[in-house]
């Protein structure tokens, strides 16, 4: 008997960020709570040392991502298959897995870079909160390289245990922790309903690795039902991960009661991991009942869209507007999947990974924008957005630059790029494309008021009154630098994320 040999380079981006969490943590132990939480401090010392570490972690992390593009097709962690059967894997990568990756480190060190707004308050654990950021952050690169049901169920866990603890991580806030225990009990409940279908896929097909899954249903695996049922309960354990209505009302409340930064984290990196759930589960494991959970994703994505845009109409809370506006996105990101047919689960899904991509970028830019105005004006109004271009120019124009390409408005070219994929992808479903386009007409009204009120005329224009944390100042230059850049030569972005699929 001998001892698999494991492919260090291939599992060095997890491991990194794992090793720096524990890392942060020791750091914490070792220089204090006292030295870490110092209220005042904007820009240097101790207080920012922990994001420090976090921005290099994700620094460190991306160099054997980059290295893996050279051959990017590699895996560990393999079984046999019967004595001259295939070779399973439980971990693996290709150009989807890269593609993922390079989100969620851009993501990581983005939300590390908002969270510098807290060492403001000195309300929220330096140490526990970077050490919780970047376990949330191994466990989502860990799921685009899972091969097995197992390995992924337990990787998405490993993103949304740390995710909950930080929505409710600021000290004194009993939103925070209301925001906690609606991110917990989603999370058990999501989890129970994944479990449920993972086994009664694994009773039929006799395996967990998706492969294996995926020439077992090939072959007619019986009885059908009962694999139908195990495909349509792992799709809605994965619904709830990803905030698609009927499974979306934990959203606002939860991203309004945590800190900025750790509602960024769920509105990009953390939905991010559950999208590539779905894409793998379905993608990979069960492309051949495509006829069966296609059109059930299809109406969830028409309702995920109406919901989102109808509702986020008739709120005047910023944060509150980009949760109801991150559902509708979410809707946009599911068109594809209900579009999917048998033998072009490729194509179709690499229009979602293709729109994710786009969105995180835009997203993250706008939280950021939100961590600077909610220094000034805790209350999060519109209102208090008025006048933002003339008051602090700095974050005035990447915010309109971030609402116009949510919108798809010129010149969010990058955005306006994104949605046209998706309507490309989806454009053999006529009625799921005509509830799309109504959408994006509806998402226009509220995006347009919010940009109103950053060109409305300033209470007080003059010298800038906004006290700009360092490092969220330098998360807004790189969401507004990436999204200009993209917007220019979209094929930056977009060609090697449509070719890991298509």
């Amino acid at each position: 008997m001998t001892v698999q040999s494991i492919d260090w380079l291939a599992v060095a981006a997890p491991t990194v960020l794992a090793v720096a969490a524990v890392l942060v943590l020791m750091v914490d132990a070792f220089v204090g709570h006292d030295r870490l939480d110092l209220p005042g401090d904007r820009g240097s010392g101790l207080a920012l040392l922990p994001s420090a570490l976090t921005v290099l972690a994700t620094a460190v992390a991306a160099v054997p991502t980059v290295l893996l593009w050279q051959e990017p097709v590699r895996s560990t962690f393999c079984i046999e298959d019967g004595v001259e059967g295939p070779l399973l894997c439980s971990f693996a990568t290709d150009g989807f897995t890269l593609v993922f990756w390079g989100i969620v480190l851009f993501g990581t060190a983005v939300v590390a870079l908002i969270g510098t707004a807290s060492v403001v308050e000195g309300r929220i654990p330096q140490g526990e909160w970077h050490f919780l950021l970047l376990s949330s952050a191994a466990g989502a690169l860990t799921i685009a390289a899972s091969r097995d049901l197992i390995t992924l169920l337990v990787a998405l866990e490993v993103v949304s245990l740390p995710a909950f603890a930080l929505a409710g991580l600021r000290r004194g806030d009993p939103r925070a922790a209301e925001a906690a225990l609606k991110f917990f009990l989603v999370s058990v409940v999501s989890t129970a309903v994944t479990l449920m279908g993972i086994s009664l896929l694994y009773g039929v097909t006799g395996s967990v690795f998706l492969d294996a899954v995926a020439a077992s249903v090939a072959q007619g695996a019986e009885p059908e039902s009962v694999l139908i049922a195990g495909a349509l309960l792992t799709v809605v354990g994965l619904a709830f991960k990803v905030a698609a209505v009927p499974f979306h009302m934990w959203v606002p409340d939860t991203y309004v009661g945590a800190p900025i930064a750790v509602a960024a984290y769920l509105s990009v990196v953390s939905k991010a991991a559950g999208f590539v759930g779905l894409m793998l589960v379905l993608g990979r494991g069960l492309p051949g009942l495509a006829d069966a959970w296609a059109p059930v994703v299809a109406v969830m994505a028409a309702l995920t869209m109406t919901v989102g845009n109808v509702l986020a109409l008739r709120q005047d809370h910023a944060v509150r507007l980009l949760a109801w506006s991150s559902v509708a996105q979410a809707g946009y990101i599911l068109v594809p999947f209900g579009a999917v047919r048998p033998g072009a689960a490729g194509d179709a899904l690499a229009g979602s990974l293709g729109y994710l991509a786009v969105y995180a970028f835009i997203n993250l830019g706008a939280f950021a924008v939100a961590a600077v105005v909610g220094t000034r004006h805790p209350a999060q109004r519109l209102s208090d957005y008025r006048g933002l271009i003339a008051e602090e120019p700095g974050a005035g124009w990447p915010l309109a630059f971030a609402l116009v390409a949510l919108a798809g408005l010129p010149p969010g070219v990058i955005g306006l790029l994104a949605k046209v994929i998706v309507f490309d992808a989806a454009s053999s479903v006529t009625w799921l494309v005509v509830v799309m386009a109504v959408n994006v007409a509806i998402g226009l009204v509220y995006y347009a008021k919010w940009l109103r009120e950053l060109f409305r005329p300033a209470v007080s224009v003059g010298a800038s009154t906004y006290d700009v944390p360092n490092g969220v100042g330098v998360a807004i230059g790189m969401t507004f630098v990436a999204g200009v850049l993209f917007s220019v030569l979209p094929g930056w972005l977009l060609d090697p994320v449509l070719a890991t699929l298509g």
